[in-house]
């Protein structure tokens, strides 16, 4: 009755949905089907690292994610981003599996000779052309993008570089639609403008700030509105069109949120500025979540990460007291060969800029991309692009082995660039510094520093950024061991180097995420890419790191488990949603109850079967009740070495021969070389039904049989209190686990959405110890039946010589 009133609920909830309506009012397509089809929502928080995470999260800035690492089984880890760490080369081989697309944020094409940046539109389309060929799969197909580099081969696109504004459907839209569309979201669009107001206050105070410290009144003053569009505008923007997706069941939806990024560039990674917009990019994630556990047409995951982090760099400019044209073009007036003109070179920051994403015209004159060059081709011309602490030296006529040299020494040695890189053969870099040369990758570790926690990916990936074809004929980095980090732009916050701040990302993924075995202790984007594939079952399920263990511990954890038909509390038939909140509890034996097996009312499936072979456990099933071929009863799974006792049918009451027939299984399982008895039943509703089946389960045929010693541990759903005469009996024989454990207040499983009864149980035998009680209360669980399980750690003593030899 419960469970019908909550898919009531969440029917009623869902048509009168704002997404769902307006929906249908822009004609936007609908992916129906299966309600338990994998879905994937991807949320990319831009720029933050994973240091920089613990700290927001120790200061209480997040608490959604907060609660998604203590009640809901995510699992924070680290995610090295690859070189260069940048958006545009860290999406490419998140959405296409190719490492290394580009070699910095701004480079020179050498096809067309041009100085390009990849917020521009037509180069950010054809460096995802080429990444389209090269790769096999397109990780975003069928789906939707937003404020993105890529599109990922979205079907939908917003807000990205490639494709800027909204996307076409939205673009024909009836105005008025469009309209109705923000009044409905009245919260949103209040909150779109008290923040506005609320960051525009922020904003100016900051401007004052930097006016202060000496910041360019011009570059302050614009940053004041492409701080409000991207930290406000955009966000809202995302969230709303992302909800709309994941009501119409798209199977992919990527979103990239760029607040945190955009203020760290200007103020640093630390700054209260940068970590203010935090709570903002919080609030958006819980949102998204929310909404994709109510999807009606998928089973949704949603996946958060960062794509770098950033360092706290100071401007070349401001350590050298002259800017880096000149550095360079005083170095190349050392060369003895014909003269080069110099253009000027890339200085500028990406902050400002990506609020042209938003598109329209007026957006575009204000937020203007202008590189400071004539791009008409020049002879020996020299050309620097150097958006960041990457910086790429184009020579224009080819450069000797000597000139290089001498360029890369006069660099480095009389104008203190960190680091300046010579390609000198198929796997060999020259690394020059003030203290000399060195050769890369062989002196990785006095470049880079033996403690970097990503020395060898760097290695490797600095070699192929270096070889790049779009790659300078000198690469310049504002960062090694021992110097203070440095960007060759006007910025306080950087990435694209090397520094552990820059590369060192994060990962927020469900536990059970399977992903690539690798041999190092981190996970790099072309991982999620192949995880994601296999999610959304478009690749083999890989065999990773999650893969089930065998026991090889002292301790036996068990879990009782009804599970209600696998019929969720929204309705869906979704067997591998009860698996996954079975293994997220990592159990070694599992008692389940109100299995069906081959019923027309959940498609005819073998739960017991399905659910065992997700987990990679041996089962047995016993059909307390046996229609025809349609089957509905209970079963004992476990990865342990397992053998059937007895199943069987309890007895009822001969005046109400109509209810539900009941049965009970008995099974073994080995540990240690002994025998631990296992008994699963689930009881009546009638009292008198359920004390005559406690009586015979009591009885000489079950817990009352010479066989039946030792270890014993009796689960089930006993439809029954603890106050019960039903648990009065078998408390006479046995003990609930709940209450041996110290500290420990029993809890209710049932209802599933405010757990207060406790009619779940699980007793156990003198001489086993109960170590923990845990009642898992995830959102997943919660959902997946109208019980939570029950799951106790036991532990039981080993046998003594004697006892095994008998």
């Amino acid at each position: 009755m419960i469970s019908r009133v909550e898919v009531w609920f969440r029917w009623l909830r869902r048509s009168l949905s704002r997404s769902h309506w307006f929906t249908k009012l822009l004609q936007l397509p609908v992916s129906e089907g299966s309600g338990v089809r994998s879905g994937l929502i991807m949320i990319q928080i831009d720029g933050l690292s994973q240091p920089q995470l613990q700290q927001a999260l120790k200061r209480g800035k997040m608490p959604f994610l907060q609660r998604l690492l203590q009640r809901e089984h995510y699992k924070l880890q680290a995610h090295y981003s690859g070189l260069p760490a940048t958006t545009p080369a860290v999406q490419a081989e998140l959405f296409y599996g190719v490492k290394t697309a580009v070699p910095a944020f701004s480079f020179r094409d050498k096809q067309t000779g041009e100085i390009v940046r990849m917020l521009q539109p037509d180069t950010a389309a054809k460096v995802e052309q080429e990444l389209q060929q090269q790769s096999e799969a397109a990780l975003l197909q069928d789906g939707s993008a937003y404020s993105n580099i890529y599109t990922g081969g979205a079907a939908e696109s917003h807000f990205c570089a490639a494709t800027m504004g909204w996307g076409a459907a939205l673009r024909a839209a009836n105005p008025l639609v469009l309209l109705g569309l923000v009044l409905s979201n009245l919260y949103s669009a209040v909150r779109t403008i008290a923040l506005f107001f609320l960051e525009l206050g922020l904003a100016i105070v900051d401007f004052c700030r930097g006016l202060i410290k000496g910041q360019d009144f011009l570059s302050e003053l614009k940053f004041i509105p492409a701080r409000v569009a991207v930290s406000i505008v955009l966000r809202e923007l995302c969230v709303i069109g992302g909800k709309m997706d994941i009501a119409r069941g798209l199977p992919v939806v990527h979103i990239n949120l760029l607040g945190y990024d955009e203020q760290s560039h200007r103020r640093g990674p630390s700054s209260l500025f940068a970590h203010w917009t935090l709570k903002g990019i919080d609030d958006s994630i819980a949102r998204l979540w929310r909404a994709a556990h109510r999807s009606q047409w998928r089973s949704y995951q949603v996946w958060l990460y960062s794509d770098h982090g950033q360092a706290k760099v100071t401007p070349y400019h401001q350590m050298q007291g002259y800017p880096l044209q000149q550095a360079i073009d005083l170095s190349f007036e050392k060369l003895t060969a014909t003269p080069r003109h110099f253009q000027h070179q890339v200085t500028g920051s990406v902050h400002t800029q990506r609020a042209r994403l938003l598109g329209g015209k007026k957006v575009q004159r204000l937020f203007t991309v202008n590189n400071g060059y004539d791009n008409a081709a020049g002879e020996n011309e020299i050309k620097v692009a150097a958006q960041g602490p990457v910086g790429h030296i184009y020579a224009g006529a080819p450069l000797t082995e000597a000139d290089s040299r001498l360029l890369a020494t006069e660099l480095a040695g009389e104008h203190k660039v960190p680091l300046v890189l010579v390609v000198e053969g198929p796997d060999r870099l020259r690394a020059t510094t003030a203290e000399g040369e060195f050769y890369l990758p062989a002196d990785k570790a006095a470049i880079f520093g033996a403690d970097h926690p990503f020395l060898d990916s760097v290695s490797e990936d600095i070699l192929r950024l270096c070889q790049h074809p779009n790659a300078g004929d000198l690469v310049i980095m504002g960062w090694r061991k021992g110097v203070k980090a440095q960007s060759f732009a006007d910025e306080n916050g950087a990435h694209a180097g090397a520094t552990p701040a820059e590369t060192h990302g994060f990962a927020l993924l469900p536990e059970d995420v399977v992903l690539p075995d690798t041999p190092y202790g981190y996970i790099r984007p072309s991982d999620i890419y192949h995880a994601a594939l296999q999610q959304l079952g478009r690749a083999t399920r890989l065999a990773g790191r999650t893969a089930a263990s065998k026991k090889s511990c002292d301790s036996l954890r068990v879990m009782t488990y009804n599970v209600h038909s696998c019929i969720g509390l929204d309705g869906k038939i979704d067997i591998e949603r009860i698996a996954r909140v079975i293994a997220l509890a990592k159990p070694d034996v599992v008692v389940l109850q109100e299995l069906d097996v081959g019923r027309d009312r959940t498609q005819g499936l073998d739960q017991a079967e399905l659910i065992a072979r997700y987990l990679e456990m041996e089962f047995h099933f016993h059909p307390a009740m046996h229609l025809e071929e349609e089957k509905y009863g209970d079963a004992i799974l476990t990865h342990l070495p397992l053998k059937l006792v007895k199943a069987d049918a309890l007895p009822g009451l001969a005046s109400k021969p109509k209810l539900e027939p009941r049965g009970a299984i008995w099974a073994t399982v080995e540990l240690h070389g002994q025998q631990i008895n296992i008994i699963n039943t689930h009881l009546g509703l009638q009292p008198r039904e359920r004390l005559a089946q406690i009586d015979a389960l009591l009885g000489e045929e079950w817990l009352g049989h010479p066989d039946c010693s030792g270890p014993v541990i009796f689960c089930g759903d006993l439809n029954a209190q603890p106050g019960s005469e039903v648990c009065r009996r078998l408390g006479q024989k046995m003990t609930d686990a709940q209450t041996l454990l110290e500290g420990h207040r029993p809890r209710g499983t049932f209802p599933s959405r405010f757990a207060a009864i406790r009619i779940d149980h699980i007793y156990v035998s003198e001489n086993v110890e109960v170590t923990a009680v845990d009642i898992p209360g995830s959102q997943q669980a919660k959902m997946a039946s109208d019980h939570l399980p029950l799951l106790i750690a036991l532990a039981i003593p080993r046998p003594q010589l004697s006892d095994a030899v008998n």
